[in-house]
């Protein structure tokens, strides 16, 4: 199943994608291009995963890390597909990250790697936005640069586990304007899905809707106010959202 939210007759739903048709929960369909999508999550932590391909890192001048670098990206963060995400005024260089979004789907502790899977609810698609300018030695973790208010584009849809035979054998790729960009497979990460989900059950608790970011392969590039960026991973979601200047929003919301 292919779950989304969604803001329709003045009240949000929670649907599902079926045979081409958005449903809510009341067996009504409705237009796509007429709803507002919201994130088809709503987790109590975000857990980035920094530097998890190789090629990444190197286009960075890294070394691969010796053990995942983490970082947490607030809820705050968090906008659905087709919204608008926001060029910070002063800023000389944003980029999109496409990455697989794994969404835990039950409390787990100590979660042993190879049953790591069970623990996972289901999948998405997100674009961990980030601001390079804000990423010098003195700035990790990346707060600033990756914290922004809508900064988490996420969905559209949260995919059954089931769905998704094997998470570590995924297609990404970013087209900004309908040019490709970057492109990636989940065969690359340095720490798996599994791996990942052991290493953070064994100092935190996981919780139901928690969301892991699992890693942007090579291909970071700057957008600017007024491009379009189309991130897929097939099985999952084509999540798409547009550049605006930050003065742009606020005259906006000053009216």
């Amino acid at each position: 199943m292919k779950r989304a939210r969604f803001i329709a007759d003045g009240r949000i739903h929670d649907g599902e994608w079926k045979d081409g048709a958005l449903w809510d929960e009341a067996g009504r369909d409705h237009d796509p291009e007429r709803v507002v999508w919201l994130p088809p999550v709503q987790p109590s932590k975000i857990i980035g995963l920094a530097l998890n391909y190789a090629d990444h890192a190197e286009e960075l001048g890294l070394e691969k890390p010796p053990e995942p670098v983490l970082f947490f990206k607030p809820p705050t963060s968090l906008t659905g597909h087709r919204t608008p995400v926001v060029y910070p005024s002063g800023v000389q260089f944003m980029h999109y990250e496409v990455e697989l979004g794994v969404v835990i789907g039950r409390p787990g502790r100590g979660i042993p790697e190879s049953r790591a899977l069970d623990w996972v609810g289901g999948y998405t698609v997100v674009n961990d936005v980030t601001v390079r300018d804000f990423i010098r030695d003195m700035y990790r973790p990346p707060v600033r640069a990756k914290g922004w208010d809508t900064f988490g584009p996420v969905g559209p849809f949260l995919v059954d586990r089931e769905e998704i035979p094997d998470p570590n054998d995924l297609d990404l790729a970013a087209y900004v304007n309908g040019e490709l960009r970057q492109s990636g497979h989940t065969s690359k990460l340095i720490y798996s899905v599994q791996e990942l989900i052991a290493y953070l059950s064994s100092f935190m608790t996981l919780q139901p809707g928690d969301l892991i970011l699992t890693g942007t392969p090579k291909g970071i590039s700057r957008v600017e106010p007024g491009d379009r960026m189309r991130l897929e991973i097939p099985g999952v979601g084509t999540l798409e959202n547009w550049v605006v200047a930050e003065e742009i929003l606020q005259r906006g919301e000053q009216r």
